[in-house]
This record gives C-alpha cells, sequence and structure tokens, in this order.
C-alpha cells in the first residue's frame, strides 16, 4: 500500500489595503485646512485681480473678481515710467540690499556656527546664550541704536546703512551651529587634521560641502528678511534713489502732487515685488526643505 499524499496547506496571505495620501483624515480636517488655504491665498488673489483695473473700478467694482475694460497694460506702463522710471531702480536697490545681505550672513552665520560647533573655548556657553536671548529683541528696538551707530559711522544715506544691520542674524547662528552638530562629526574634523589640513581648509573643503543644505536655508531667510525690511531703511535713508521697492511703493501710496495716487499701480507693482520671492522657493525648495529636515535632529 502506498502512504496517501500529504497535501502541505498554503499560508494565506492577507494583503492590507494601502491608505492614499488622502485617505485617513476626517472631513474636520480638511474643511479647516481648506479655509486656512483660502485665507493665506485670498490677499495674493486680490492683488492679481485689482492690478488689471483703475483706480475708479477699484472703488466701484467688486474687488476679488476682474472688470472690464482691462488697465493692465496702461498700469504697467505707468509702473516702469512714472518719475523717470524710478522703479527700476527700487528694484535693482532690493536686489542689492538682499543678495548682500544673504551672501554676508550666510558666512558670517557658517563661520560662527563652526566655530561654536567644533571648538571648545572659555565662555562658550554663555556667550551662545547672550546671542539667543538677542533673538527675543524686537527688530524695531534696535532701529535708534542702529541709527545712531551708522551716523557716526558716516554711512546714513549709502547702502551700507541698510546692509550691515542685516547681516547680524542670531537665528541663523543659532541654525548653523545646528547644521555642522548634526551633518559633521567631529571624527571627520580631526581626520581632516590628522591628514594635515588647516582650520581654513577643514572649513571650506571638507565641512561646507555637507551644510549645503543649511547654507541655502539660512541665505533664503535672510534674503527674504532683507527683501521685506521696511522700518529700518525708513529710519537710515532718505534719498529716493536709495529706497527698496518695500519703501519706494509705500511713498508713492501716502504722497501724491495734488492727484490721487495710482492705487492699481501700486498693487501691480506689489506683485512683482513678491515674484523673486516666490520664485527663490521654488528653485531651492529641494535645498532648504532637506536642509530643515537634516538641521531638525541634533546628533
Amino acid at each position: 500500500m502506498t502512504a496517501p499524499t500529504v497535501q502541505k496547506r498554503q499560508p494565506r496571505i492577507i494583503e492590507r489595503p494601502r491608505r492614499g495620501r488622502g485617505e485617513g483624515s476626517s472631513p474636520l480636517t480638511t474643511v479647516v485646512l481648506s479655509i486656512f488655504a483660502i485665507y493665506c491665498l485670498l490677499p495674493l488673489w486680490w492683488v492679481i485681480v485689482n492690478m488689471f483695473k483703475d483706480n475708479s473700478q477699484l472703488f466701484s467694482t467688486f474687488g476679488l473678481w476682474f472688470s472690464s475694460p482691462s488697465h493692465f497694460l496702461e498700469n504697467l506702463n505707468i509702473l516702469f515710467t512714472r518719475q523717470d522710471g524710478i522703479f527700476w531702480t527700487w528694484l535693482r536697490n532690493s536686489f542689492v540690499y538682499a543678495g548682500s545681505t544673504a551672501l554676508l550672513s550666510t558666512v558670517v552665520c557658517a563661520a560662527g556656527g563652526y566655530g561654536f560647533s567644533k571648538y571648545n573655548f572659555a565662555g562658550k556657553g554663555w556667550m551662545f546664550t547672550v546671542i539667543l536671548g538677542t533673538i527675543m529683541v524686537p527688530s524695531t528696538a534696535l532701529v535708534l541704536p542702529i541709527f545712531i551707530l551708522m551716523q557716526k559711522l558716516g554711512l546714513i544715506n549709502t547702502f551700507w546703512a541698510v546692509i550691515l544691520p542685516a547681516v547680524v542674524n542670531p537665528f541663523g547662528l543659532y541654525l548653523m551651529r545646528v547644521f555642522w552638530d548634526s551633518a559633521v562629526p567631529d571624527d571627520l574634523i580631526e581626520a581632516a587634521r590628522i591628514d594635515g589640513a588647516n582650520d581654513w581648509i577643514t572649513f571650506w573643503s571638507v565641512g561646507l560641502p555637507l551644510v549645503r543644505g543649511g547654507l541655502v536655508t539660512v541665505a533664503l531667510f535672510s534674503f527674504v528678511a532683507s527683501w521685506n525690511n521696511f522700518f529700518l531703511p525708513l529710519v537710515v535713508v532718505s534719498r529716493a534713489e536709495l529706497y527698496p521697492m518695500t519703501l519706494g511703493l509705500q511713498v508713492w501710496n501716502t504722497t501724491s502732487t495734488g492727484q490721487t495716487p495710482f492705487y492699481t499701480v501700486i498693487v501691480l507693482g506689489t506683485l512683482i515685488s513678491i515674484l523673486p520671492l516666490i520664485l527663490a522657493f521654488l528653485l531651492l525648495g529641494r535645498y532648504w526643505q532637506g536642509g530643515l529636515g537634516a538641521g531638525a535632529v541634533k546628533g
């Protein structure tokens, strides 16, 4: 007799359905986030709609929709030709202020963060604590001391009066120290020194490529803060040819030569002023988002 064949029972695999990104969220969460998104995008929509109008349409039509006829080209022509095209000068000044501040601030913060992260020196703890404490000081409280200092240095009504105070960035220094601690291990620094690299080569060639995300993050934050800076230029600059766009558009909004200000032209200028920021976030998004994720966890 032959033994009966025993069939092995295959284990039953139960596949769980995968949840999509949008699944699992409650309707209340969706509604709240939708309202928040509308709240954030509504001012931008208002700017886009009203730059196609003239002053009469701005005050007589519904503010959240387009009107006919369109005055976009007329507003664009006024914007770039008013006062001999001074808007071009303001646009250039904003790029000079924001670009210079971002570059210098990133260099200072990177060097300072490297020093606090990789060196031990007397007073290191309390010095860093004092630097962090300055983050809580409102920027408006520092305008008067900055004005007096710039006046003593003879820098009032110069580009440096706007650039130099913005180079000091305590929050950026804090971020860069976190990046240096998390992305560059001390063993790597010691290995570079054993191989004969001096401090400059270790900082520039070994460390900086590893904290690229942090550099972009600090540079982007500094660029945005300087681009949107209004109160400091208002205090230290009084010549129209040195105004950034934020201050120049405000002057157009509050002063007029016996006529109604071109509000829709100012609205168009406002939209143009935020386009470089949108472009910067789109181009550098993958760097600063990754940088924030890397710097969020301290090694």
